[in-house]
């Protein structure tokens, strides 16, 4: 196989990107983040932004994809797999090699196993929305004259569903073909345990709970903390006065470790989809080192 990207994969706390940045500096290449919330600027400790570890031995990584949202907007796939693509080209403009890293299940697959995206367009909504349901029905099928799911014409909201589908671009950039040397960052489950408690206890001396307090006096609504799941939702639960300190560690402690454990489940979904991932023993830099000087750089 022809490879263009290297991509280190694992559970939370597996150190995914100390491993990424030493494989970076070895191999001159740049970092794109595939981490569904480290995209949102001020959100750093909780997401392990740890931008400190993009410098190794005096010399500055280059990443990408980090702190390109406001936490109070939407970020969604369609969104990353823009950016991915423009980062991905540029990188390769400059003859550097790109690795992703991260965590997140969905933006992972969708670079690996080249989803194809639609971008929604909603330049006419406002026009429909006054429209009558009738209009709508006239407008959807001189637009789509064979349309098969008739169900479409049944309610006013699946008409104007159906007409934003209708009329918007199809593709996210995917005319470039990913072809993935995936390394895995695996470790037994009782270690994954420990080391997230171990680096719970040291996020929260070092001033996450400051962090979360920040973004909700900066306008981030309490709903919107939520959303973000794990440290955000649980904190901002705590700040609330629902929970109080101790309720609100176990709560958290238990909930990254179900997290983790349905990051596996998505890596092996992925594998049964024929996704090759190259497991490592824990974040080994030389098993890493090997698996690339035979794979990814055979192919060169």
């Amino acid at each position: 196989m022809n490879y263009n990207l290297i991509t280190v994969l694992g559970p939370t706390a597996c150190g995914k990107t100390t491993l990424a940045v030493r494989i970076a500096q070895r191999y001159s290449a740049e970092i794109i983040s595939a981490d569904s919330r480290q995209v949102y600027k001020g959100m750093d400790i909780g997401t392990g932004k740890d931008l400190h570890e993009f410098e190794i031995d005096g010399q500055k990584i280059d990443y990408h994809l980090i702190d390109v949202a406001d936490p109070k907007s939407e970020f969604n796939l369609y969104q990353f797999r823009t950016l991915f693509y423009d980062a991905f080209e540029q990188i390769n403009l400059r003859k550097r090699n790109a690795i992703m890293v991260g965590g997140s299940g969905l933006y992972l697959s969708s670079i690996i196993q080249n989803y194809e995206m639609i971008e929604k367009d909603l330049s006419n909504f406002d026009t429909y929305k006054n429209m009558s349901t009738e209009e709508l029905a006239d407008i959807l099928l001189s637009k789509k004259t064979n349309l098969h799911n008739t169900t479409d014409l049944i309610s006013r909201d699946r008409i104007l569903e159906a007409l934003t589908v209708a009329e918007s671009k199809s593709k996210s950039k995917s005319h470039i073909d990913i072809v993935s040397l995936n390394i895995g960052v695996r470790f037994d489950r009782e270690t994954i345990k420990k080391r997230i408690t171990r680096r719970l206890k040291t996020r929260l001396k070092n001033g996450m709970i400051e962090e979360v307090e920040n973004l909700i006096n900066r306008g981030v609504s309490f709903e919107r903390m939520k959303l973000f799941g794990l440290e955000y939702k649980f904190i901002a639960l705590h700040l609330k006065g629902e929970l109080n300190y101790n309720d609100m560690f176990q709560k958290l402690n238990s909930a990254i470790h179900a997290f983790a454990k349905r990051q596996m489940t998505w890596f092996r979904k992925m594998e049964r989809e024929g996704v090759e991932i190259n497991w490592i023993d824990g974040s080994s830099f030389e098993q890493s080192v090997d698996l690339i000087e035979k794979k990814y750089f055979k192919t060169k």
